[in-house]
């Protein structure tokens, strides 16, 4: 099982916390969905005896390409690509750009079959959406500077699941200012549209975005984490309550919709990443591709993979697999580690995790090792203990 993942890079405005590559200029938009398809093109032989099982336009902003220029894409991929019957196909979207597109007939305007655009997607193959609310509340918006605003987060909710039952919807918590009771209102708001999926991360300060410097400045206070765990828990209990596993840190799904591409990753399957700033991992080696348009699209159309190459050590794939493995409910099976790092990686790791078992913070069930409920929060800086240094 593989997947190809689509990074679409650009947005309408730059949200505060973000630093993904993107651009919020659409000048390139043309130039930039026909070198995608030329670089779907030029690598097809890498996936050559490949079964693609998911297709993932992320970015970025992929609701910001019409019905038109997304079916082009995966007109491509299926031209170049082995691409199973029942794929998932997933469109990352903003509320706000779900919401102008079903109001305008512009937006599947030659797509005459298709009364709304969530038809218009299902048409072309789409059939699971991934929604980047973050939060019903206007003052997180703002302060994350989403372009989209309390009203658009519902609406768009109440239009996709007349059309969609694979839905899911992005929050954050751990925001300034915003309470546990609120927090959990955020979850309880998710819960009443019978979505059957939720991602939800921590928010995080990363370097040269306008979220940082505000922080410096005292603008905004700085994230708490304690007040991040504490609404960690609060998700995870609540979303438990409602039927839903917690099968990845940041993932919650019902049974039969987890994601499938986001699975294949954490179980370390190949994947192509196209376009500006994509990666991708066949197992021995993981590229990347330049993060600037302008620089991509001049690229590709000269006929040149604007890539770079790693090849990984034994020790590079160990460690890996260490840190997706402990995030999931899959956890880090041992006779796995024996055959594919030696009987020497897997002392080596029983012999770090010993402390952390201690600590209840690790258990072994059935030769995976796994995170107790007490660790789950930690378990990044659990895992990168764990890791290999040589």
């Amino acid at each position: 099982m593989s997947g190809i993942y689509i990074h679409i890079p650009f947005c309408k405005q730059a949200c505060h916390y973000c630093d993904f590559h993107f651009s919020t200029s659409l000048k390139k938009r043309d130039e930039l969905v026909k070198a995608l398809a030329k670089e779907l093109e030029m690598r097809k032989s890498e996936f050559q005896n490949t079964t693609v099982e998911t297709i993932y336009f992320g970015g970025g902003t992929p609701s910001l390409l019409s019905v038109k220029e997304l079916e082009f894409l995966i007109q491509q991929l299926y031209a170049h690509y082995n691409v199973s019957e029942a794929p998932e196909i997933t469109l990352e979207a903003n509320p706000d750009d779900l919401i102008e597109a079903q109001r305008s007939p512009q937006a599947h305007a030659n797509d005459h079959s298709s009364k709304s655009v969530f038809q218009a997607y299902r048409r072309i193959g789409i059939n699971r959406l991934s929604i980047g609310i973050q939060s019903f509340f206007e003052e997180d918006l703002k302060l994350m500077n989403r372009a989209h605003n309390t009203k658009d987060a519902k609406t768009c909710l109440e239009e996709a699941t007349r059309y969609f039952d694979n839905i899911s919807i992005d929050l954050i918590y751990g925001i300034p200012g915003s309470s546990n009771a609120q927090w959990l209102e955020n979850v309880n708001l998710a819960l009443s549209y019978k979505i059957p999926h939720i991602s939800s991360y921590a928010l995080t300060v990363e370097p040269k975005t306008a979220l940082k410097t505000f922080i410096d400045k005292g603008i905004i206070s700085n994230v708490d984490d304690a007040s991040a765990e504490a609404q960690f828990q609060i998700l995870v209990n609540t979303l438990k309550a409602h039927g839903f596993i917690h099968y990845e840190l940041s993932n919650f799904g019902r049974e039969g919709f987890f994601s499938r591409n986001n699975s294949a990753y954490w179980q370390g399957k190949s994947y192509l990443g196209i376009g500006p700033s994509a990666h991708s991992f066949n197992g021995n080696e993981r590229s990347w591709n330049i993060r600037n348009n302008s620089k991509y699209i001049a690229a590709i159309e000269a006929g040149k993979f604007p890539k770079e190459t790693e090849v990984l050590s034994i020790t590079d794939k160990y460690n890996e697999y260490v840190m997706t493995g402990l995030r999931t409910i899959w956890g880090v099976y041992m006779p796995h580690v024996v055959s594919r790092y030696g009987e020497d990686y897997k002392s080596y790791l029983l012999e770090q995790a010993d402390t952390y078992i201690q600590q209840q913070l690790l258990y072994i069930e059935n030769e995976r090792l796994l995170v107790t409920k007490k660790g789950q929060f930690l378990s990044d800086g659990i895992a990168a203990s764990l890791f290999r240094l040589n």
